[in-house]
């Protein structure tokens, strides 16, 4: 049988494969490709060129375009990403810009407890499971997902095939924007941001100046302390807006996790704190290997989000009343 044969047409951004007079393209260029595995596979001519383009073209337009965001979210784990998923099917109109320094999203969720595969969710958090369609064996009090990878995956994959929602991982949050607002308080206004290989050696280069996104919300969904861990707790303490931190408490599951959720709020004017980094913030205790207050703080974050667009009045990125 013969290969099978697509005829495919060029994209936008593929000037060199087109035929132009007077800068007025007058004919696409259609590419014989062939899905054969028997030793034909062949792909579609391509410019080195072509590939860089297609990728800064597009990277930094969202740069510019996200230079104002609705809501930016600090971490890309188990509550900024439920957090995320939950503000933007709920309110599609918002821009949401995700910043991740690791290359890879997902926090601490792609395991369970000492390197063990499964994940234990308490219930009712296993709601949320059910919603995003992460299958689960039931256990009467919690549930458990065959690999945590299982949820982190696909809670991943649902949040960044949202349109409105942005991930830029490899990007480190090295500070937060704070302004005076209306009401002569000290309001976070958005983060401060760097590559994340570029934040990690300032000590061995000369100076190299970040970039800033402005938001009238932030949620800081940073974990515990760690490496970049609890950093917006942290940095309240720093720049005099919190008097100390409160530490984060041994493990206990059963005070550990509603304390998370029913402590999930906006710790500072326009700074809304979800997932492990209230432990550090609070003084509340670990919960160890167990998730579901993951998922419903960053499902509480997003109405604390909600909550604040409904009521505060907003102009260009900042709130004005």
């Amino acid at each position: 049988m013969a290969p099978s044969v697509a005829t495919l047409a060029p994209p936008a951004e593929q000037p060199f494969l087109l035929s132009k007079k007077n800068g007025t393209v007058i004919d696409k260029v259609a590419f014989d490709v062939s899905e054969n595995y028997e030793g034909n596979y062949r792909f579609a001519p391509i410019e080195e060129a072509q590939v860089s383009r297609a990728m800064i073209k597009r990277y930094f337009n969202t740069m510019y375009e996200r230079a104002v965001s609705d809501v930016v979210i600090i971490g890309a784990g188990s509550a900024g990403l439920s957090c995320a998923y939950h503000l933007a099917t709920s309110r599609p109109d918002l821009k949401i810009t995700i910043i991740e320094a690791n290359v890879a999203p997902g926090g601490g969720a792609w395991l369970g407890g000492q390197l063990m595969t499964p994940m234990v969710v308490r219930k009712p958090a296993d709601r949320f499971l059910t919603e995003i369609g992460v299958p689960f064996e039931d256990e009467g009090p919690f549930v458990v997902v065959k690999h945590a990878a299982l949820f982190t995956s696909t809670v991943l994959s649902r949040v960044l095939a949202l349109p409105n929602v942005v991930l830029m991982n490899a990007t480190a949050v090295e500070d937060l924007i704070v302004r005076e607002d209306f009401q002569g308080r000290q309001r976070v206004a958005g983060v401060v941001t760097n590559w994340t290989l570029v934040a990690l050696n300032h000590d061995t280069q000369s100076c190299m100046d970040p970039n800033v996104i402005t938001a009238p919300v932030v949620v800081t969904a940073t974990g515990h302390d760690g490496p970049m861990g609890a950093f917006s707790a942290k940095r309240l303490v720093s720049m005099g807006l919190l008097k100390e931190l409160g530490n984060m408490r041994g493990l206990d599951m059963n005070r550990a996790e509603p304390a998370i959720v029913n402590g999930t709020r906006e710790v500072a004017p326009g700074l809304i704190m979800t997932g492990m980094e209230l432990s550090e913030h609070d003084g509340s205790n670990r919960m160890g290997p167990t998730f579901g207050a993951m998922m419903a703080s960053g499902v509480k974050a997003a109405r604390e989000a909600i909550r604040i667009f409904e009521s505060a009045q907003i102009v260009d990125g900042k709130v004005v009343g």
